[in-house]
């Protein structure tokens, strides 16, 4: 019952057949592939000239998503320094030493139309809601391998080291304040109304009455988000570079658009040691199967020869 090599390839490469298929069929999608984006994506527009830099925002994100405060920096006040598993939202500020002007600028994700760290993640754990946009994390399908910290341009999503079962963090608009009617915990409590919640196509639009009204006031007359990395929704006006505010200068094409579909190649290539064992696997059952009918064989003449 011994196999040759040419059998075995042989078995191996029809268990592949199906799976290989269906590579193939998942390549020809990829490339008719569209952008699906919400009809009315829900969206925050922040104004960083009306941030007087109280931090109201970020007690009131920990308060609405149940997190700690962060006072790692010196054990009694909440000032975390950046984004990181306690802080979904921060107020930062950029001081230039040449004395021009400083501004307050809020970190949040950017809730991107096409968004990186949904593209890079191998197993959708994190995904994109088709009605209001808002991008979410789904622990249960998360293998821990930080790829979309990497994919994303505005290095929001943070990855907790500390305990058995990490988890990704990053802000989700407080989709279960929204779920029961109320805003996200930042934009309830801005006593200057520096940040405000709405739908992507309201908040644009007053985003660009402020830069009509207000001549002269922002760094450009633009809304970052726009068209920035395919758009986003979390929207912004300045009265200094967006760049100096830690918002990088994309163009109006995502990242995902132009290696997303490279990359969810190379992800179904993942399959190939599953289609070799699935080869292996029917080499073995039917050896077996052989052996199985050849020892049945040898008792049913042994035991005639016995009855002789």
């Amino acid at each position: 019952m011994a196999i040759t090599r040419r059998e075995l390839i042989t078995n191996i490469g029809k268990a592949g057949v199906p799976v290989a298929v269906a590579m193939t069929v998942g390549t020809q999608t990829l490339q008719a592939e569209e952008l699906t984006v919400p009809t009315e994506p829900l969206s925050l527009f922040y104004d960083a000239s009306l941030c007087i830099g109280c931090k109201a925002c970020e007690s009131a994100c920990n308060a609405a998503n149940n997190t700690p405060p962060d006072i790692s920096r010196d054990g009694l006040h909440q000032a975390p320094a950046d984004l990181n598993v306690f802080t979904r939202n921060i107020i930062k500020l950029y001081k230039p030493a040449d004395g021009s002007p400083s501004s307050f600028v809020k970190r949040q994700c950017m809730q991107c139309f096409d968004p990186g760290c949904v593209a890079g993640c191998p197993f959708e754990a994190l995904y994109k809601d088709k009605d209001d946009g808002i991008v979410h994390w789904d622990g249960s399908k998360c293998i821990g391998c930080r790829y979309c910290t990497i994919a994303c341009p505005y290095s929001v999503p943070r990855f907790q080291w500390l305990g058995f079962n990490p988890v990704i963090t990053k802000c989700e608009l407080c989709s279960h304040r929204l779920a029961k009617g109320l805003k996200p915990g930042c934009t309830s409590v801005c006593p200057t109304s520096a940040v405000i919640f709405g739908t992507r196509s309201e908040l644009l639009l007053e985003a660009k009455r402020r830069i009509k009204n207000n001549p002269g006031r922002y760094y450009q007359d633009r809304v970052y988000g726009e068209t920035e990395n395919g758009g986003t929704q979390a929207l912004y006006l300045s009265r200094v570079p967006f760049e100096k505010l830690g918002l990088p200068e994309i163009g109006p094409d995502s990242g995902p658009s132009s290696t997303l579909r490279w990359q969810k190649r190379i992800y179904s290539y993942f399959a190939l040691p599953a289609v070799l064992y699935a080869g292996l696997v029917t080499v073995i059952r039917k050896n077996l199967k052989g052996y199985e009918q050849e020892a049945h064989e040898q008792e049913k003449e042994t035991g005639l020869r016995a009855q002789l």
